[in-house]
C-alpha cells in the first residue's frame, strides 16, 4: 500500500499545480523516512516524489537538508550502485542539492566522493556522464570535498575518459570534453590541495596524460599545459604557498589563466572563471607577484572581464582588482582613470540584490583611492559619481569597511578637496561624521579616522561652516574623557 502510495504521489508532483498542495499537505516530511527502506520499488518512488515536489525550490531543499536527507541519498548510491533507475534519481536528487552550502557541508561528511567516482568509472551513457559531472562540479567549490575527489582517484577516471574521446567529432562526446576539463581545471585551482600536498600529485597525472594525447585538441592541450606548470611550481614539500605562488607567475602561469578566463566568459561558464579568479587572487598576495603581474598588464587583461553578468565572478573579479591595488600606487592610477571600470563598479555599488558583490565593489572603489597619489583619479572617480558611494560606506555595519572608506576619504581630500567637495555637502558627509561620533557603539577606530577626515574637511570654508553648525565641537569635547586614549588624544 505505501509503495503505491509513493507511486501515486510521484505521478501527482509531475504536475506543476500540484507541487503546492502537495507542499501544504506536509506530504515532504512524511516521504522522507520512507528514504530509509530497502525496498528498491520503494526508495524509486519515494525519492522520485521528493525530487519533483522539491525541484526549484530552495526554502524546501534547504529543509530537506536539515533534516538529514543526505544520509539516506548515499547509502543509496551505495548499496544500489547496479541499480540503473535507482542511482538516476539519486543522482539528480544531489544535482537539485549540490549547489547549497549546506548539503556540501554535509556531503563532506560522507564516502559521497568516492561513490561518485564509481559511478564515473562505470558510466557508459552521455547523460549519466553530464549529470554527474554536474554534480562533481558543484562539490568541487567546497574544499573538503576537493580533497576527497583527489584522494578517491578521480584524476585516473578524467584521463581515462580524456583519452577515450579525443579526436571525437561527435557533439555529445565534445561536451563531456569540456565537463571533464573544467573539473580539472576547478579541482586544481584552488589552494587546498596545495596546503594538503596534493596537487603535485593531482596534476602529474595531467602531465603524464598531455604524452599520451595525439592531435591539437585546444581544450585538451589547455588544460595539460596547466597542469604542468602547476607541477613544475612544486620543488619540494617544504615550499610556502607564497613561494608557490611566486613560482607559478615566474612560469607564465597568470597569461594561461586568463586566457582560460576570457575563453569561458565567451561560453558563460561559471564555475571555470570562478576557479581561475580564486587562483589569480591567491597568485597576486605576494608583493613580487603584484609588481610583476603589473608589469606583464594583467590589470587590463582582467578588466576585459567586466561585462560578465554573473554574481559569482562579479564578486571574484572584484577581489582579485582589490588584491592587486594592495600597496600598489601603480595599480590604484591604472584602475583609476578607467571611465569604463569606474561606472561599471559605481553600477555593482547599487546592486542591492547582490550584497557581496555590492560590498566587493565599494571596498575596491575605497581600495583604489586610499592607494592613489593622483589628483586624476580623484577627478575620474568623482566624475563616475562615486564618492557617494565611499560617503555611504562610512555607515556600513562593518567596522573595517568603514575604517576603509573613511581613510580613503581622507586621502582623496588631502589630493583635491576642491574637487569633492560639492559631493560631500550633498551626500551629507559632514553629519554622517557627526553621527558616528555620538553613537556610542561606533568603534574607537572609527571615531579615530572620523575625526582625522574632519581635520582634512576644516580646510574647505564652506565645510568648516556645516561643521560648526552642526555643533560638533560640543562631541568633541565629550570624547575628551573617552576611554581609549587614541580617540582622546584626536579629539
Amino acid at each position: 500500500c505505501a509503495v503505491k502510495a509513493a507511486q501515486v504521489l510521484s505521478e501527482i508532483a509531475k504536475n506543476e499545480e500540484m507541487k503546492k498542495p502537495c507542499i501544504e499537505a506536509g506530504l515532504v516530511p512524511i516521504l522522507i523516512p520512507l528514504l530509509e527502506s530497502t525496498d528498491q520499488e520503494m526508495l524509486l518512488h519515494a525519492g522520485r516524489a521528493i525530487g519533483r515536489i522539491c525541484y526549484d525550490n530552495r526554502n524546501l531543499q534547504e529543509e530537506l537538508v536539515k533534516v538529514g536527507v543526505i544520509t539516506p541519498l548515499v547509502r543509496i548510491l551505495t548499496d544500489y550502485a547496479e541499480s540503473e533507475p535507482l542511482i538516476h534519481v539519486d543522482l539528480l536528487a544531489l544535482y537539485n542539492l549540490a549547489e547549497l552550502d549546506t548539503a556540501k557541508e554535509a556531503l563532506s561528511k560522507t564516502k559521497v566522493a568516492e561513490q561518485l567516482v564509481k559511478q564515473l568509472r562505470i558510466a557508459e551513457n552521455h547523460e549519466r556522464l553530464e549529470i554527474i559531472f554536474e554534480v562533481l562540479q558543484a562539490l568541487a567549490e567546497n574544499d573538503a570535498l576537493k580533497v576527497q575527489l583527489v584522494e578517491a582517484g578521480v584524476q585516473e577516471v578524467l584521463s581515462e575518459i580524456l583519452l577515450r574521446l579525443q579526436g571525437s567529432s561527435r557533439a555529445e562526446d565534445t561536451c563531456i570534453l569540456k565537463a571533464a576539463s573544467d573539473l580539472i581545471v576547478s579541482l586544481l585551482l584552488g589552494a587546498i590541495l596545495w596546503r594538503n600536498g596534493k596537487c603535485h600529485q593531482y596534476s602529474t597525472t595531467y602531465v603524464v596524460l598531455g604524452k599520451k594525447l595525439t592531435g591539437e585538441d585546444m581544450i585538451l592541450n589547455s588544460t595539460v599545459t596547466i597542469c604542468k606548470k602547476l607541477r613544475l611550481s612544486f620543488t619540494g614539500e617544504c615550499l610556502s604557498i607564497n613561494g608557490n605562488c611566486v613560482r607559478m607567475v615566474q612560469l607564465g602561469l597568470i597569461h594561461q589563466l586568463l586566457d582560460l578566463l576570457e575563453k569561458h566568459v565567451e561560453s558563460g561558464d561559471i564555475s571555470v572563471q570562478h576557479a581561475a579568479l580564486s587562483a589569480l587572487r591567491n597568485l597576486a598576495i605576494p608583493v613580487v607577484n603584484k609588481v610583476q603581474m603589473l608589469e606583464e598588464g594583467v590589470a587590463e587583461r582582467i578588466q576585459a572581464l567586466l561585462r560578465s553578468e554573473m554574481p559569482p565572478v562579479q564578486f571574484k573579479l572584484l577581489g582579485t582588482l582589490r588584491m592587486l591595488t594592495d600597496g600598489q600606487a601603480d595599480a590604484a592610477e591604472i584602475l583609476g582613470q578607467d571611465p569604463t571600470l569606474l561606472n561599471r563598479l559605481v553600477q555593482w555599488c547599487d546592486a542591492n540584490d547582490h550584497s557581496g558583490v555590492c560590498g566587493e565593489a565599494n571596498r575596491l572603489l575605497a581600495s583604489i583611492l586610499r592607494h592613489n597619489r593622483s589628483q586624476e583619479v580623484v577627478k575620474a572617480i568623482q566624475e563616475a559619481q562615486g564618492v557617494k558611494h565611499l560617503v555611504s560606506m562610512t555607515t556600513s555595519e562593518h567596522a573595517a569597511m568603514q575604517n576603509e572608506a573613511l581613510n580613503a576619504l581622507a586621502i582623496a581630500s588631502a589630493i583635491d578637496l576642491e574637487t569633492l567637495e560639492e559631493s560631500f555637502k550633498e551626500s551629507q558627509l559632514v553629519q554622517s561624521l557627526h553621527k558616528l561620533l555620538q553613537d556610542d557603539n561606533t568603534s574607537p577606530e572609527v571615531k579615530y579616522n572620523s575625526m582625522g577626515l574632519l581635520c582634512s574637511l576644516l580646510n574647505s570654508g564652506e565645510l568648516r561652516q556645516e561643521i560648526e553648525e552642526d555643533k560638533i565641537k560640543e562631541t568633541l569635547e565629550q570624547l575628551c574623557s573617552h576611554s581609549n586614549a587614541n580617540v582622546v588624544k584626536e579629539a
